[in-house]
């Protein structure tokens, strides 16, 4: 029998911009609570977690002013303390969201799966970005995540 989830204490905000309906019905509270529960590890005992759903103008400020990068970018993770309770924001931006899913030929709610996944990983200490190793490492937890949520491998070729 598998452990049960930890609770998961999560604030669900969305901008507002042109097209927010559709990230809203893609983002239903269940689904992202799922998708977030699932990719925290075994250590994890509590979670406090916020996703907030920006447009172009905000996550590009935000990836500006926290990463130096002066660009829009899909998710950004702010991590505040990690097991055995994980506090953390993640800010997703809808129009690369959008694009990107359309780009991969997936529907809108699977690619912000992949990104919620994504980001609560990086929540808990992972790094795809100091080296080879690692992001294979995390790319291969990502897939596991997501097969136990019924979702494909993200990074497989259409």
């Amino acid at each position: 029998m598998p452990a049960p989830l930890p609770p998961l204490s999560l604030s669900l905000q969305f901008a507002r911009f042109d097209d927010v309906a559709e990230h809203r019905a893609a983002l239903p509270r269940h689904k992202v609570t799922r998708w977030i529960r699932h990719a925290l590890d075994g250590d994890v005992l509590q979670a406090e977690i916020t996703v907030r759903i920006v447009d172009a103008e905000e996550g590009q400020m935000l990836n500006r002013d926290y990463r130096q990068k002066d660009y829009a970018t899909n998710v950004l993770t702010f991590d505040y303390s990690s097991a055995p309770v994980v506090m953390a924001d993640l800010v997703l931006c809808a129009p690369v969201v959008a694009r990107e899913a359309a780009e991969l030929g997936k529907p809108l709610a699977e690619h912000y799966a992949h990104l919620l996944v994504h980001g609560t990983l990086h929540a808990q200490g992972w790094d795809h970005e100091t080296g080879e190793e690692e992001a294979e490492a995390m790319e291969a937890e990502e897939i596991a995540i997501l097969a136990g949520l019924g979702l494909g491998n993200p990074y497989a070729q259409p």
